[in-house]
């Protein structure tokens, strides 16, 4: 006998559909039947994760990766827990869907006092708090559900953002029929007047340069667009760079790359090239206070030009309704023949090889870390030392980088990574997290000692909060951890899975490991030690200008 085709299993299939084939998540009783079909699906598997934090974590780094992830939760209590994670991937734009199990439509509408409600018959308290930070919800029934499955997985992936999901637990086991053809998620046409506007007014910008430079960041890589842009800085003299969002965007080994642009922190080869260049193109930027160095950058608007996901600007007149790819598409074919007359400046590096030896600290680590990534790698760098440090890192062809300096919550790489992995298990992935951030989500290392993960964890040991202490406090025990003895904690976690534990305090010691994580086949971590008040100079004026914004108001 076939078991009954249900709600539950047509949501799964579109999950699969959108590309996912993971749905992380904790059980709780009001999901726990919906989890048998999740069990039982041929193509999409569960990960059970420490707690919903790290779930919603997980989901946004598997996300990053695969283009779409998926969290369920239980009602109330589990949904409230991960909404920080949700958070984060809205204002990131990371597409994740939040399925919330919940109690039975017929307890909602009678208003039961229920475990994990407020205890008023109110069942709506928290799909509300929701709205807030996704682009999209609906409270599934028996009637509505695969229409609104699929407008809320189209909604979620057209405009890169969490969507929500309440899944009463007897609507989840109602029958459905199986969808008919596969979910074609299809964008918003351009308007065709507004988009001949753009052409003419870019062209005449682009008519009268000579040096142009092309300024990219994170949205553009939401949006599908980082092989187009790579196409083109091949194909014309264009001096290229990104922010620290949108860094491995581009491939950063290639001639006209000329490093991370954030306005008085960039390297001076940098912001010459951006800010000086004759008109300057920007795809998917976001200029924010920590990735600007408190909004130093300088580009003027009457020389710019400007891609978001739905508008375009080309100096002080805005352009509407023009999808992003479109938009792109026509500024390289206005440029094809307009960049014959382009010329790009020689970018030199910076030389690392004389940086020094010895005892590591902060210069000399990152130093080696950059000799020792290798193409394809996944390297995730918590908000604070971690992510502000690999921003001046020249990152291998390949690689991709995730960071979380927007909403900025740490502790999120931890979990991330172990979703980045699930989504990417023949790459090496690679978390870079300090003491701090590390003590809020470590919980997540047992998961991927569970899954026979073989991540790199370089654990950063500078005792404590040092973004926090550069910033204000220095030496305030607010900014002060617990030290853990941190190399006991993969056996504590998993005693009868093999790792490996480094702690290391040369620069010889940390290569060393590095390498020997290439091959390995069990997980790495490697305790850094570093000293306490030392910091990368991206970090010294990030939080300057940070310092020196909170004394005004």
């Amino acid at each position: 006998m076939q078991p009954t085709y249900t709600i539950g299993d047509y949501l799964l299939d579109r999950l699969v559909d959108c590309g996912i084939d993971r749905l992380f998540g904790v059980p709780g009783d009001y999901n726990l039947q919906f989890l048998d079909h999740v069990i039982a699906h041929q193509d999409l598997g569960w990960v059970g994760c420490a707690n919903e934090l790290n779930a919603a974590y997980a989901a946004d780094g598997y996300a990053r990766i695969k283009g779409a992830g998926a969290l369920l939760t239980t009602y109330g209590v589990g949904e409230l827990s991960a909404l920080n994670g949700v958070a984060g991937s809205y204002a990131e734009h990371i597409p994740v869907l939040h399925i919330v199990g919940a109690p039975s439509t017929g307890a909602q509408q009678r208003g039961e006092l229920l475990h994990h409600t407020l205890g008023d018959g109110d069942f709506t308290h928290f799909s509300r708090m929701s709205e807030q930070i996704t682009c999209t919800q609906a409270t599934l029934t028996a009637g509505n559900a695969c229409h609104e499955i699929d407008r809320i997985l189209s909604d979620m992936l057209t405009h890169h953002r969490p969507g929500y999901l309440m899944l009463p637990a007897d609507v989840a086991k109602a029958r459905a029929v199986p969808p008919a053809r596969a979910l074609v998620i299809k964008g918003p046409a351009a308007d065709e007047n507004q988009l001949a506007g753009f052409r003419e007014h870019a062209a005449k910008l682009l008519r009268s340069s000579r040096r142009v430079s092309l300024l990219a960041d994170f949205l553009a890589q939401r949006y599908g667009l980082q092989n187009t842009l790579q196409q083109w800085v091949k194909s014309a003299p264009i001096t290229h760079a990104t922010m620290l969002m949108g860094k491995g965007l581009f491939d950063e080994q290639g001639s006209g790359f000329a490093g991370t642009y954030s306005g008085i922190a960039s390297a001076p080869q940098t912001r010459e090239a951006m800010e000086s260049a004759d008109a300057i193109i920007c795809v998917g930027t976001r200029f924010t206070d920590t990735i600007t160095a408190g909004f130093t950058h300088h580009l003027p608007t009457e020389k710019t030009i400007e891609i978001q996901p739905f508008a375009a600007r080309v100096g002080d007149h805005w352009f509407s309704r023009i999808p992003m790819d479109q938009a792109l598409a026509a500024l390289i074919d206005v440029s094809g023949k307009l960049s014959a007359e382009w010329s790009a400046p020689d970018i030199i590096a910076p030389d690392a090889s004389g940086a020094p030896q010895g005892n590591l600290t902060q210069k000399n680590f990152w130093s080696t870390v950059e000799k020792q990534l290798r193409p394809g790698d996944i390297i995730l760098a918590d908000q604070g030392t971690s992510a502000f440090g690999i921003a001046s890192l020249k990152l291998p062809s390949q690689a991709t980088l995730l960071v979380q300096p927007l909403w900025g919550s740490i502790g999120f790489t931890l979990p991330a990574a172990y979703g980045a992995q699930t989504a990417a298990a023949d790459r090496r992935v690679v978390l870079i997290i300090g003491d701090g951030a590390a003590q809020l989500t470590i919980q997540e290392m047992s998961s991927m000692l569970r899954d026979k993960q073989k991540l790199l964890i370089l654990l950063l040991n500078n005792e404590g909060y040092t973004v926090e202490r550069a910033i204000h406090g220095p030496e305030q025990r607010y900014n002060d951890i617990a030290l853990w003895d941190w190399s006991r904690f993969p056996d504590a976690f998993a005693p009868d899975t093999p790792s490996r534990c480094w702690r290391v305090t040369q620069t010889g010691e940390l290569a060393e490991a590095m390498a020997d994580s290439v091959n390995s086949d069990k997980l790495t971590m490697v305790e850094v030690m570093l000293p306490k008040m030392d910091i990368p100079d991206f970090l010294r004026a990030v939080t300057q200008a940070l310092e020196n914004r909170n004394n005004r108001g």
